[in-house]
This record gives C-alpha cells, structure tokens and sequence, in this order.
C-alpha cells in the first residue's frame, strides 16, 4: 500500500462516521438480517429439550455428511476447474482463447436446477453422490474462474520472470507465484461455492440427493415441522458462518499488485507447443459438459414435444413476471448496498466491517427460510395483509441476495479515487452534491454489475417463490417445476430455455466487468490486489 493510501486510511479510521449513513446501513442490516432472527425466536420457543433432540438424531448426522463431503468435493474440484481454466485463458497462446473466455461463463447464468434437468433428461437413471457433484461442479465453476481471470489479469509478470532467473522450474513457478499471486481470489470464489451448495434445493432434488436444504424442504412443505426444519436452518447457518470466518486465513496474502512507477507490463502468453491439442480439447469438452449437455437436452425436448397432465400455462406472462421481479429485486438490492459500500471503504474500522460481514449470513440460508420468516412475519405482526404480495417477493428477492449486491458496489468505491470527492468537498460542494455529481458516475460499472449479479439470481430463483408468489402469479422457475415434477419434460424445457436466454445478457454483462476492473483500476493508477473474500469474494 503506498504511503498516500496508508495517510488516508488512517484518517478514514479517524473520521467520525456520517450519521445519515450509518443509519441507513444499520436499517438496511436489519431487514437483511431478519430472517436469521425468525430462526433464533423459533428456537427458544422451541426450547432446548427438544432441539436437543432434533439436531442429535441419526438423520441429521447423515444430512450433515451428505452436505459436508459434497460441499469439499465440488468445492476443490471448482478450485482446480476455475483456475486451470482461467490460466489457460489469460496466459496462454491457447487458440480461440477470448471465445472461450465467454463460452466458459455462460454457464454460470443456467440455473442449478436447470442443468440437472438436462443431464436427467439425457441420462435418466442419473442420481446420487456422485452426479450431484458433476452438476454442481459444472453449473458453478465459474464462480471461481471470474475472479480468478480477474486477478490473472492484473498480476505483476515481473514476480514469475525474477522466480524463472532465480532458477525455479516453469511448473514450480506456477504453484509457488501464479498461483501464490492468485490466492484471494481464488479462496474468495471457492467461499461463493460453498455457499451456493450449501443453499441449492432444486439440484440435489431433481438427482434424488438428500441434503440439508432438501430435507429442510421437506420439513416445512410435506410434514409441516417448524422446528425440525429450523433445526436444520440453524446448522445450516452455522455451516456458511465457518465458511465466511475461513476468510481470515488468507486476508492479507496473495497480492497482485504491480511493484514500481509506469506503464504496466502485460504477460508473455506461455507457449503450449505440442500440448496446444490436448488443452483445446479439454476446453472443449468443458463447455460441451456445462453448456452443451443442458441446452441441448433442453432443445432436443422442445423439439421432440409431448403432452402434459397439467393445465396448459402461458409462457409470456411467466417471462413478463420474472422479468418485472428480476429488475424490481436488482434496482432495490443495488440502492440499499450503497450505503453499506460506502461506509466500509470510506469509513473502515472493525465494528463497520463488522456490520458488513454480517449480511453475508443471509447467502447460508435457504430460500424457503427466508420466505417462510416473512411468512411469519406478516401473519402475526400485519394479520397477512401483506402475504404473497408483489413488493414482498421483491424484497425477498432482495434480501436473499443482497450480500451479491455489497459485493460488486464495494469493489467499485473500493477502485473509485477518493481524491476527487475530496476535490470536491474542499471547492464547497455539499457531500449529497459530492455523491450525485462524482461518486455515483465514478462507480457506475459496479453499480451495473450489482444488478446484473442480483438480476440473474432472481430469474433463476424458486424455493422462495413456490412459497411467496402471488395466487394464479407464475414465473419461469415454479412453472417450469410444475412440468418438471408433473414429468412433463417437453412442457418445462421452454421455460427452461427462456431462463437461460434472460440470464444470458446480465451474465454477458457481469463478464464483461470482470473483464475491464483490473485494466480500469491500473489506467488510473489504483493499487491492485487480490480481493479479500469477505470484501470482495467476487471480483
């Protein structure tokens, strides 16, 4: 960090904290956080004696082993798919290498549930352990390789020749520099991994895997046992709260910030040689199996056609839903993360990192137990009057995925220069003036890339719509469930194909951010460094 950073940091953490701000941020928290105490008042009234006696049974051990070695197996071969892939991409002389630095991404826009339909589809005696880690592994890899590509991008290559002179061999190098450089980043995408198999239902659901989360499901929706299913929810929280707390282990490591004055030098691609077939075909057959496999189950279905049981269902509202909710949840999620962006980097200390940690909380909790707690909420605060309303499910999209929303406006203020509203302020303009005319414009590209990231989960949502949505209100993601269990494959395959074509353009847009971050921020002379995951576990 240079010494300017450093002064400045220090009179940051000096600064007495804009009242305004800082209450906005603790509102904003404590909506987000509200379901983690639905969970809490559950069970005390629930009481020990037979919490006890839920979390201590023969079944929760099995579910917690099921989640747990399923979380660790897809996680380290994330880690291993994400990185390789984004090395071979950004420092290699791999053919096609930009059309596979967008084919790899694509993925990441397809819907967990929606991958797992396709591979049933194709192979229907698919299930169990093993094609639950296949799936997931290939539906959230890129969650790793993007922030992985990002940090790649703008590390120093100087580090990697000096290692080379000083006699380390080209795969020493690799493992000690490239990938010592690119440890953030890639311990931050492997948290959002973990996090994302500990939440997902639809998935292990279709592939007949029983985890927290399904069973979690079960409890509240087939044997209506509150206390059961927040038994579970508690584990399962505490699960995401070791997985956040692990982020302390690499915080400080793993910098890719460029060393001396000038221009920035960009890396040599290493030559592949004769091995130069054998990546393309492994990258190849990488988007073959994440993209290929489900688009083409779910176009070969369309094609092929079939009947169905249910009543015939109307594809254009289904897509004019999800498309008002998706925007309406992005532009909420987005507005409510700027203040909790803004105190964290411009007024840093512990209890305000504190704070902004805490909403990371809500990525650990189920979607159904989101929604249920709103459900309670609502029946015993508001007498139900608000149940299964439009601006309900809009703020519980947005809840649930607000902590995506804090990540990518962060890492904007984080990269926009404070020097200029400091500029500002000293020529007499008012901080809300500042604000407007100087940071918003600043940082537009994050805020952009918030409601990309907020948009394109909340397409693709569904165990907190089956709960919440409107009566005769359907999206994409609960019509198409109604096929899919009903078994009527060709009935749910357009819904699926429009989830994928709707979350292709904000994932289009996401990649295209993680693309320009690194260059952006060294243009303008900015530090780079290889996010901390708790800051900035995506980018």
């Amino acid at each position: 960090m240079s010494a300017t950073g450093a002064v400045r940091r220090h009179h940051a953490g000096r600064r007495p904290l804009p009242l305004l701000l800082t209450s906005v941020a603790v509102l904003v928290s404590l909506v987000v956080l509200l379901p983690l105490v639905f969970l809490v008042v559950q069970a005390v009234q629930v009481g020990w004696a037979q919490l006890h006696a839920l979390l201590f049974r023969g079944l929760t051990a099995t579910l917690i082993w099921n989640t747990v070695s399923l979380l660790v197996v897809v996680t380290a071969l994330c880690a291993v798919l994400g990185t390789s892939s984004a090395w071979f991409v950004e420092r290699t002389d791999l053919p096609y290498r930009r059309l596979f630095a967008i084919l790899v991404v694509i993925p990441l826009g397809i819907p967990d549930f929606v991958v797992s339909f396709g591979w049933r589809a194709i192979f229907p005696g698919i299930g169990g352990f093993w094609a639950a880690v296949l799936v997931m592994t290939l539906a959230v890899y890129p969650l790793v390789f993007l922030p992985v590509a990002a940090s790649l991008r703008s590390a120093d290559p100087a580090q990697e020749e000096v290692a080379r002179s000083l006699g380390l061999g080209r795969l020493r190098t690799f493992w000690t520099v490239t990938v010592g450089q690119a440890r953030s980043a890639i311990f931050g995408g492997c948290i959002l991994v973990g996090l994302v198999v500990l939440a997902e239902f639809g998935a292990f659901e279709i592939l007949g895997y029983q985890t927290l989360t399904t069973e979690i499901y079960n409890e509240f929706q087939v044997g209506f046992n509150e206390p059961a299913a927040c038994a579970l929810s508690l584990i399962l929280v505490l699960l995401g709260a070791m997985l956040l707390a692990s982020e302390g282990s690499v915080r400080g490591r793993g910098r890719v910030s460029r060393v001396g004055a000038g221009a920035a030098s960009r890396a040599r691609p290493a030559r592949l040689g004769r091995g130069s077939p054998l990546v393309l075909a492994g990258m190849a057959l990488l988007v073959v199996l994440a993209l290929g496999v489900p688009v083409g189950a779910i176009v070969y279905l369309i094609v092929q056609g079939g009947n169905s049981t249910l009543p015939p269902a109307s594809l254009f509202a289904a897509t004019a839903n999800t498309f008002g909710y998706s925007v309406a949840a992005g532009v909420v999620a987005t507005m409510a993360a700027l203040p909790i962006a803004l105190l964290s980097v411009r007024f840093s200390r512990r209890r305000v990192m504190t704070l902004e940690r805490s909403n990371m909380l809500v990525l650990a909790v189920p979607g159904l137990v989101i929604a249920l707690s709103f459900t309670y909420v609502t029946e015993h605060l508001l007498q139900g009057d608000f149940y299964q309303t439009n601006p309900l499910m809009v703020l519980t999209y947005a809840i649930m995925f607000f902590p995506l929303a804090v990540v990518a406006v962060r890492a904007a203020v984080a990269r926009s220069p404070v020097g200029l509203e400091e500029v500002a302020m000293s020529l007499g303009v008012r901080r809300r003036s500042v604000l407007s005319r100087v940071t918003l414009p600043l940082i537009g590209s994050g805020l952009a890339a918030a409601f990309a990231l907020v948009f394109l989960e909340t397409a693709t949502e569904l165990t907190a719509t089956l709960v919440l949505h409107p009566t005769n209100v359907q999206t994409l993601a609960t019509q198409f469930w109604a096929f899919e269990s009903n078994g009527s494959y060709s009935q749910a395959a357009p819904y699926a194909l429009v989830m994928v074509l709707i979350a292709a353009v904000p994932g289009y847009i996401l990649g295209r951010w993680f693309d320009r971050q690194p260059e952006r921020a060294a243009g303008a002379g900015v530090p780079l460094a290889a996010p901390a995951p708790g800051t900035l576990v995506a980018a």
